[in-house]
């Protein structure tokens, strides 16, 4: 089975279960609704993905690894609810649907995606069977550092600061690893953490997870220029018309597939013993460049 197949079959699988837990945690309230909505965007679930496979890797069972994947949804939502609102990158649509603040109002969507951040931690702190209190508030700290004001929320906010400045590669780059790169490094290393492996096991899920993320964004940025609209799900060339900072405007479309693949090669040799193990990540880092096909 190719890895496409596996990433499409995961999201039908991670879909049924995280409705059914929607289900059961919200209510018949608008504000449930707003958050049920945003949940629901049109996603491949990538992060739950990356979660399931590294959970494989460190034995961490199936339950637990979905409780992980949810609360990193949860988390992926509210930042895509938050980004679309107009005082943010102003989107209108995601991935086709109506953004969550033109499908309710602006208020309940900031409210929607503020309650969504909440139940990531409550997932977390409440669903998971595992008994080690000390690797699960472990979790929970790793996360907060992940999203807060040195990981996503910092690299949101770099990208709003960025916009219209000419920026070196490396200013660039730290943009693209807070912003989307830590979310997915919480999603790979965390079944490593919860089951407590050694600190080098983390290090290097917390590495992949990173680079699979750059990659993403890397990739993303070059989607959002030459996709359309049917492709994409929203309006194409929105990086270039709100002035945004990407890697793809500073070296051009080229040098960004050879940076992508550079990189790959360099992470690979340096690891070749843990992806002789697990050649199946060798093939989710290019599945990362592929993205654009």
């Amino acid at each position: 089975m190719n890895l496409k197949t596996l990433i499409n079959n995961n999201k039908k699988q991670f879909d049924k279960k995280f409705k059914s837990l929607l289900n059961k945690k919200l209510d018949k309230s608008i504000l449930s609704k707003a958050m049920y909505y945003g949940c629901f965007n049109g996603g491949k679930r990538l992060r739950p993905f990356l979660v399931m496979e590294s959970a494989k890797i460190a034995n961490l069972s199936k339950s637990e690894a979905f409780v992980i994947a949810s609360s990193i949804e949860c988390i992926h939502s509210y930042s895509l609810i938050h980004d679309d609102l107009p005082s943010m990158d102003n989107d209108d649509f995601r991935r086709g649907k109506l953004s969550t603040h033109k499908k309710f109002n602006e208020a309940t969507a900031i409210l929607a995606g503020d309650a969504l951040h909440d139940m990531a931690f409550e997932l977390i702190s409440g669903s998971l069977i595992n008994n080690n209190y000390k690797s699960k508030l472990r979790l929970i700290n790793y996360l907060s550092h992940c999203i807060g004001h040195k990981g996503l929320a910092l690299g949101q906010s770099l990208d709003l600061e960025f916009e219209n400045k000419k920026l070196s590669k490396n200013k660039i780059l730290n943009m693209y690893s807070r912003k989307t790169g830590k979310l997915f490094e919480y999603s790979f290393s965390a079944p490593f953490i919860l089951k407590v492996k050694s600190e080098s096991d983390i290090r290097f899920a917390r590495e992949f997870g990173m680079l699979f993320g750059q990659i993403f964004q890397v990739i993303d940025d070059l989607i959002d220029e030459i996709g359309t609209f049917k492709k994409i799900g929203k309006t194409p060339g929105k990086d270039v018309e709100q002035g945004k900072s990407t890697l793809l405007g500073l070296i051009g479309e080229r040098q960004i597939i050879s940076f992508c693949k550079n990189k790959v090669n360099y992470f690979t040799n340096k690891h070749k013993k843990r992806f002789y193990k697990n050649p199946q990540l060798i093939k989710l880092l290019e599945f990362g460049i592929k993205r654009i096909n």
